[in-house]
């Protein structure tokens, strides 16, 4: 009687997919269709730090089996990464219907789409999406959702107790978590931070490691005049009455005039050092690295740009200049800045994002070998620059909230597709 009713189950499911193909459904979206008649499954990926499982406690077990990985495969489309390693990749996430996934730390390719057959909804964080391919999961009948850090739409509160803080307008002091991050870094290589934190505790105990870079009237050159690079201009031109010069492929003195305006500076006259210039002052690339003392790169990741900070650049920069990469990790190729560093041909670099992440063991930026010996002085970040209580959390409450949406068969908030 068993085997009679699994027959007509699926009958039923094959003519239920049949109908769905004379809607002009794919055979690849009545698959999927057919794979989640029973509980679906949903994967929470790269939860480094175990922060995720309070936010989907309250979904029963009987409606939704919740897998939570706290490691990182490499990216599926790396070119380092192996066929065994990209075979992993699929046979991890190959069997469930639903997968949250935190910023671009692991891409979602077509590649990798096709060969995800139970995969019903993509459920993605933050406001960034190149290494998603959405076309393909669009044709595929993959949904995929953003959670953009808004909070929840239902007033539901969240199951973490954190410190209420309120959302401040640029112009009043308001910052996203990255701009926080940049300037730690600038401040940690300039004041000798980690140096003389390492110095103090190591065996010999010793006292101070080397002067420190003074800020005031320095110049502070930007690399991307976005929503991030105008913030940490303005931080600049506030707190030290730095010179801000700034360089993207399209900017123009008029975009930047808006840029300075737009976070509640004068379009000129913001700088005491030069009090008759644009606050933001659009230069050219050499200009920017040949005279700046602090580079800060806010440029957004594609193949122009990939590789935008190369020998050419590095051997433009002062010797005592520093560098910092909040970005993306192939904004700068790799092997030129060890080099420059390693020659000490700049003051030092502070580095929150790499080529691949996360950083493996044996990267050679992993040394503490770095300013000692002639090197440059190097701090080295794991890509900290969002990961703050408040947005980290409030992504995982949006997305707890799309993922009950779902289950209610109800319309997703914040479609990409």
């Amino acid at each position: 009687m068993n085997k009679l009713t699994d027959m007509v189950h699926k009958q039923a499911l094959r003519l239920s997919c049949f109908v769905r193909r004379v809607q002009n459904q794919t055979w690849a979206q009545c698959a999927r269709s057919m794979a989640t008649q029973s509980r679906p499954s949903m994967a929470i990926l790269d939860d480094y730090l175990d922060i995720a499982k309070p936010h989907f406690s309250h979904i029963p077990t009987t409606e939704l089996s919740i897998t939570v990985f706290h490691d990182s495969l490499p990216a599926i489309n790396h070119p380092h990464t192996s066929a065994s390693d990209r075979q992993a990749i699929i046979n991890r996430l190959k069997p469930f219907t639903i997968i949250s996934s935190m910023r671009e730390r692991t891409p979602f390719p077509g590649d990798l789409l096709r060969q995800l057959p139970n995969l019903k909804l993509l459920l993605a964080t933050g406001t960034q999406f190149e290494t998603f391919d959405i076309a393909t999961a669009t044709d595929l009948g993959i949904s995929v959702a953003a959670a953009p850090g808004r909070g929840r739409t239902d007033g539901r509160l969240s199951p973490v107790s954190r410190p209420v803080r309120p959302k401040l307008d640029i112009r009043k002091g308001g910052s996203h978590p990255t701009t926080q991050h940049a300037w730690a870094l600038i401040l940690a290589l300039a004041r000798n931070v980690a140096a003389d934190d390492a110095a103090m505790k190591g065996p010999e105990r010793r006292w101070q490691s080397r002067l420190a870079l003074g800020l005031t009237g320095a110049t502070l050159g930007v690399v991307g005049l976005g929503r991030l690079g105008a913030a940490v201009a303005r931080i600049g031109s506030l707190a030290w009455g730095m010179r801000v010069l700034c360089w993207s492929e399209n900017l123009t003195q008029e975009r930047a005039d808006r840029k300075a305006e737009e976070v509640g500076l004068p379009a000129y006259g913001g700088s005491p050092v030069d009090p008759d210039a644009p606050t933001f002052k659009a230069v050219s690339k050499e200009e920017l690295f040949s005279t700046a003392d602090v580079v800060s790169l806010h440029y957004v990741l594609s193949e122009r740009s990939r590789g935008l900070v190369g020998t050419k650049e590095l051997a433009q920069m002062k010797r005592s200049a520093l560098l910092v990469n909040t970005s993306r990790g192939p904004l700068i190729d790799d092997v030129a800045l060890y080099d420059t560093l390693e020659s000490g041909g700049i003051g030092g670099a502070a580095l929150d994002v790499f080529e691949i992440e996360p950083l493996p063991a044996d990267s050679p930026w992993r040394s503490a070998a770095w300013g000692t010996q002639g090197r440059s002085k190097l701090i080295i970040t794991p890509h900290m620059g969002y990961v703050e209580d408040g947005i980290m959390h409030t992504w995982y409450e949006e997305t707890a909230e799309n993922l009950e949406r779902w289950l209610r068969n109800e319309s997703l908030l914040h479609r990409l597709n």
